[in-house]
């Protein structure tokens, strides 16, 4: 059985087109399209269509800090201190509060036009360090909360064993995301298997970081992957800090995308978080190597993590995708803004990502970021195409900043323009997640949620 929906504008591979009739199968894939058609009997699209954005770095249960690590502290503030206070945040989470936090981000995420998540889950044990009787409970409670909310899922369990490079013993406050290779291999195989059931969702890995894995647990945990899907993608977050820079330096001799690049695997399979400090070499190399650069501008923005290479980067051909990461936005537009106009303060020009006379930014970068999302999630989405699953957003062309725009100008106009509301419709897997930028579990949602930030500021 199939269903048909009229677009009288959607983002095609090919570019632009009108009257485009699509058939969706039974199992959420797109099974042909046909532009400059009749709508027929086909449900009509009450406006331009797109493809849904991936996001692919998430900690879901950092939506429930947003707003409550701005304070100033004594010697100023940093990454650093912010990490401390996560740390000490997150000693109170509960399996049922992690799964409400994240049912409550997701559905967030879907509304403002998010059809797919990352999870770069690594809050694996109880508040004292030892593990559920259920190992697997916490990466569990993600997948569920997925379900519920209709968001597509790749569930990256984190492996993280030390404090800093070289091995060092954790901290205290890392208690609850601490592995050996053989326990989190026990985790990874059971939620590979969690979600295997629901074809919206997928497995993949991810060590932490240089500072958390060794180079032969990192191998290990590879390897640990390559067991149970040798396709899985890999997620690692990576010189985010320039402390984390000079560690790497002092350990090693190489800066963390050099020595990744030297002694990683690093191909298509892979995508890293950040990727911030790199070198004009380190970026050269990282764009040839067909791995995706993970890029969190409003969590960047909020840590002071600095300003990614992006137009040298992307001249050499290299794929970005976007994130969330701590959420203290929720909104793909305004990530691709804030990615752009870091670049500006930093080089004081305007436009500085479009690279040829009368190209659009905004098409541009959408493109690129529903691409690199689609690869880094492993997931046949990011694109109106047959074949691809339909996860799909109808703009809302009745916003005055999208009024009367067409074309790549709508992009133009979501991203940079003043846009309050340019979601009206959201579909993941051929089945209507949001609706007149409602989803239908919202109050419900939002009403446990509530619940749960009431116990956790009081």
């Amino acid at each position: 059985m199939t269903t048909c929906y009229f677009a009288e504008s959607a983002l095609l591979p090919s570019g632009w087109a009108r009257d485009v009739l699509f058939e969706v199968a039974a199992d959420g894939l797109i099974s042909k399209l046909t532009p400059h058609a009749a709508a027929a009997d086909a449900e009509r699209l009450r406006g331009p269509l797109i493809p849904g954005m991936p996001n692919l770095h998430s900690h879901a249960f950092q939506r429930a800090m947003a707003g409550l690590t701005e304070k100033g502290g004594p010697q100023g503030d940093s990454f650093w201190s912010w990490r401390k206070l996560m740390y000490g945040f997150l000693e109170n989470l509960m399996p049922d509060d992690v799964e409400v936090i994240a049912r409550q981000l997701y559905i967030e995420m879907l509304k403002a036009g998010y059809t797919a998540v990352a999870e770069f889950h690594y809050l694996h044990h109880d508040a004292n360090g030892q593990p559920y009787a259920n190992r697997a409970e916490t990466g569990e409670r993600i997948a569920a909360a997925a379900r519920d909310s209709g968001i597509a899922l790749t569930l990256l369990p984190v492996f993280y064993a030390h404090g800093n490079f070289g091995g060092m013993a954790p901290a205290v406050g890392q208690r609850r995301f601490i592995n050996s290779v053989e326990g989190f291999s026990r985790i990874l195989e059971s939620l590979a298997g969690t979600v295997k059931l629901h074809p919206a969702q997928r497995i993949g890995v991810a060590p932490h970081s240089l500072r958390a894995a060794t180079p032969e647990e990192l191998s290990a945990v590879v390897a640990a992957l390559n067991c149970i899907d040798a396709s899985a993608p890999i997620h690692i977050h990576v010189a985010e800090q320039q402390k984390e820079v000079d560690d790497c330096l002092g350990w090693s001799g190489l800066r963390p995308v050099a020595w990744l690049l030297q002694h990683a695997p690093i191909d298509a399979r892979w995508c890293l978080i950040h990727a911030t400090h790199m070198d004009n070499q380190e970026t050269q190399l990282l764009a040839r190597s067909g791995a995706v650069a993970g890029l969190c501008p409003t969590t960047e923005g909020d840590l002071g993590d600095g300003f990614f290479n992006a137009a040298m980067y992307l001249r050499a051909s290299g794929r970005i995708g976007i994130g969330g990461d701590s959420h203290a936005a929720v909104d793909p537009f305004l990530e691709l803004r804030l990615f752009e106009y870091g670049q500006r303060l930093k080089m004081e020009r305007r436009n500085v990502l479009a690279f040829a006379i009368g190209d659009s930014l905004g098409g541009q970068l959408y493109r690129a970021s529903c691409a690199g999302g689609a690869q880094a999630l492993g997931q046949n989405v990011g694109q109106l195409a047959v074949g691809c699953r339909a996860d799909w957003v109808v703009l809302n062309d009745d916003d005055a900043a999208l009024a009367e725009h067409s074309g790549d100008g709508l992009l133009d106009a979501a991203i940079f323009g003043p846009v309050r509301a340019p979601v009206r419709d959201v579909m993941v897997a051929g089945q209507w997640r949001v609706r007149d930028g409602v989803h239908p579990n919202g109050a419900a949602s939002l009403q446990r949620y509530r619940q749960v930030m009431r116990r956790l500021l009081n």
